[in-house]
């Protein structure tokens, strides 16, 4: 269950990392083993939400079987007949449970078996439900640590280092499970199982043991109930289909009598911070009537100030339309829309005026939804309120590729979260080290985003590509050390918020991704003298980077020289040419992509081709464009008759972008980690024409490189 700031519940995310999800851990008590036939006699539950078990708000419910309790069962949990024969029913007991929890993510140990049980429960009641998307913890051990010699809670609980208290009872049983799933998330994330699809997707591939369970009467945790999103949908904004006018009204209403002064209307708006009051009626049997800021406005217009001193009932209308509280929002906006009103009333089902609904609901409501991307990281204060950041991020992409906008506007989203990230990261982890002691900064510094991140160009796929620059100190110095210290602690919150370490190392925790000025000037003109392949990549990520926090001004102390260097180093450039013109070949006879397990890799013989002339072009002709399209269009005068070569790559570069990110959006969807290989066959018909075209474009790279001016 992910509740936002008004604790209202919001659907649970397939890319949201663990770490960042909130959930209810549950556990029932039985009259025995058998889920078809033996009933609950406890409910017991505690929620979980960014990390932290809420021990403070448990659910805890004895419930009435309708049978007699066995012995042998009362013998194991402890509860007799006597203590549930005036405890409420199954029908109650579970209705108090669901108000309790919302919707969202069930976690449980061996949840399989009590969600059978509550399906057979609501069964005899004739009542439909479905079971919400779960977890098995006791999957995720098996995940873990196949060979511990049985999972049960206690050798779990013993195996991790846990004490669990009031075993046999459900509510003390939830309580241990949130603790063993809470331990569990480190070494998941070790396997490289960090998002809830993820974790869904490795607990699929326990045949054997969920075949067993299911044979034994148990829900099919294989086929939870994991939601899919329909691709035609995705780009609808789905709150107003998922939510009633009674979540967004205010209430209660506020009323002015129609033989009211206009002043005492007026007063009352301004003291409840409200754009309209409703109008009781003047006679019996006659219609409310409403009065808003508009009429105000325009009635002032023409009657000046003795406008105040005259009746309500002169300036307001009649009826007031109202909705039923329990009509979806979209029905709302649709009536307000089509009606061009900015105000709504809400009624219950006797007709009576129970709240009131305006435009600014609406938009307060949208608001809400791009907070986490506007101010959520700049409010987070640790990294579990920083993990909430990722899967909104998901999200805002999918939407946003649902209605055909340009890759490369999501991918500059996406790339300003990233620096986001990292700059908060940055911040959490100086406040961090001055409580430990360490102290703050020894001096000045900047923390760098490299390569895609700098560029802008980041999509779902982004990993941490991080440089500090310092202002002095020598290496493995005082200075040094503190910020080997930070770098460190920076890329560990980066990997528990979503954004992973980098595989290769380029990394601030590193030390040849973090130096002083002087030492960053010597390291970067040894990449470009020296002219070697590994010099010259590193280089590349180098001169894309973006300062996010920190003294900015340094990066322009080492930047500003390099690229006056490189743009005067033919070897360099002729280099970087090079690699630039090595394109793989992405098509073969007829046509047809060459696929390697089904994918082919749209980064290596796609996107770097044209990132990498598109940046050797800025060195060259003395661009400080970052992104790719500006530094094609930045460079475009300069290249003759290629220039259509360059006006090619860009629009190349949108629909690759664009292929790649519906391919991540797909993978997060099944628990396949992001990536830069896309499968052709995901797409129409028209895309893999497209894609087809870029390609044949990119394979022009070498042309647009090989100008007069002696580059290549």
């Amino acid at each position: 269950m992910a509740w936002n700031r008004n604790n209202q519940p919001a659907e649970t995310q397939s890319a949201s990392p663990l770490l960042s999800l909130s959930a209810v851990i549950m556990d029932t008590e039985t009259t025995g083993l058998d889920t078809a036939k033996d009933r609950i006699v406890q409910i017991g539950a505690i929620k979980m939400v960014l990390g932290k078990v809420l021990e403070d708000d448990p659910f805890d419910q004895l419930v009435a079987p309708g049978i007699p309790i066995p012995a042998m069962s009362s013998a194991i949990h402890h509860i007799m007949d006597e203590e549930v024969r005036t405890a409420p029913s199954f029908g109650p007991s579970f209705d108090d449970y669901q108000n309790w929890a919302g919707a969202g993510l069930l976690v449980g140990y061996s949840i399989g078996f009590d969600i059978a049980v509550i399906k057979a429960e609501f069964a005899r009641m004739e009542r439909d439900w479905t079971p919400p998307r779960s977890l098995d913890v006791r999957h995720l051990v098996q995940i873990i640590s196949p060979s511990l010699p049985d999972i049960s809670l206690e050798t779990v609980a013993a195996w991790l280092g846990l004490e669990i208290k009031n075993r046999h009872n459900a509510l003390g049983d939830a309580i241990a499970t949130a603790q063993i799933y809470k331990a569990l998330i480190p070494y998941l994330a070790k396997k490289g199982i960090f998002t809830l699809a993820e974790a869904e997707r490795a607990v699929a591939g326990l045949t054997t043991q969920i075949s067993g369970e299911v044979s034994a009467g148990w829900h099919d945790m294989a086929a939870s109930s994991k939601a899919k999103i329909d691709p035609v949908l995705a780009g609808i904004d789905s709150f107003p289909y998922r939510h009633r006018v009674g979540d967004l009204m205010h209430t209660p209403p506020i009323f002015v009598e129609a033989n009211s002064n206009v002043s005492t209307a007026l007063d009352l708006m301004i003291s409840k911070g409200i754009s309209s009051v409703f109008v009781h009626p003047e006679k019996p049997n006659t219609e409310v009537g409403i009065l808003t800021e508009r009429d105000l406005l325009r009635a002032l217009q023409s009657q000046g100030s003795k406008l105040l001193l005259q009746k309500v009932s002169n300036h307001c209308v009649t009826p007031l339309i109202s909705i039923e509280k329990n009509e979806f929002v979209y029905k709302a906006i649709s009536l307000m829309s089509s009606r061009g009103f900015r105000h709504l009333g809400i009624h219950n089902t006797d007709g009576d005026i129970v709240g009131a609904l305006s435009a600014r609901d609406l938009l307060r409501q949208r608001s809400q939804d791009a907070y986490v991307l506007g101010q959520g990281i700049a409010d987070a204060k640790t990294p579990e309120q920083l993990s909430l950041i990722w899967p909104e991020l998901s999200s805002v992409a999918r939407g946003l590729v649902g209605e055909d906008v340009d890759g490369r506007e999501v991918a500059a989203i996406i790339s300003r979260e990233l620096r986001g990230l990292t700059r908060k990261a940055c911040i959490i982890a100086e406040q961090e080290m001055v409580a430990s002691g360490k102290g703050a900064a020894p001096v000045p510094y900047t923390m760098l985003v490299l390569g895609s991140g700098g560029r802008g160009e980041s999509l779902l796929a982004m990993d941490q590509d991080n440089a500090i620059i310092f202002e002095k100190g020598e290496p493995g110095g005082i200075e040094d050390q503190w910020f080997e210290a930070l770098g460190q602690r920076v890329a560990d919150i980066l990997d528990m918020v979503g954004v992973p370490y980098c595989n290769g190392g380029i990394m601030a925790s590193n030390p040849e991704w973090r130096m002083d000025v002087n030492g960053w000037r010597g390291h970067v003109e040894s990449w470009i003298t020296r002219s070697k392949l590994e010099d010259m990549m590193n280089s590349d990520i180098f001169f894309d980077c973006r300062a996010v926090h920190g003294d900015l001004g340094l990066l322009d102390q080492v930047r500003d020289p390099a690229m006056d260097a490189a743009g005067r180093s033919t070897n360099f450039l002729k280099l970087m040419a090079m690699s630039s013109a090595d394109i793989p070949e992405m098509t073969g006879w007829f046509g047809r992509f060459k696929l390697k397990d089904g994918r082919m890799d749209l980064k290596r013989g796609g996107l770097m081709p044209v990132f990498a002339a598109a940046r050797l072009l800025a060195i060259k002709y003395g661009s400080h464009a970052l992104s790719t399209p500006d530094r094609l269009a930045d460079v475009r005068e300069h290249l003759g008759t290629t220039a259509h070569v360059a006006d090619d790559l860009i629009e190349a570069h949108r629909l690759i972008l664009d292929t790649i990110l519906r391919q991540q959006l797909l993978d997060l969807e099944e628990g396949i980690r992001p990536g830069n290989k896309v499968d052709p066959t995901s797409f129409s018909s028209l895309e893999r024409q497209e894609l087809k075209w870029a390609l044949e474009k990119i394979a022009n790279v070498p042309d647009l490189l090989g100008n007069p001016s002696g580059v290549v």
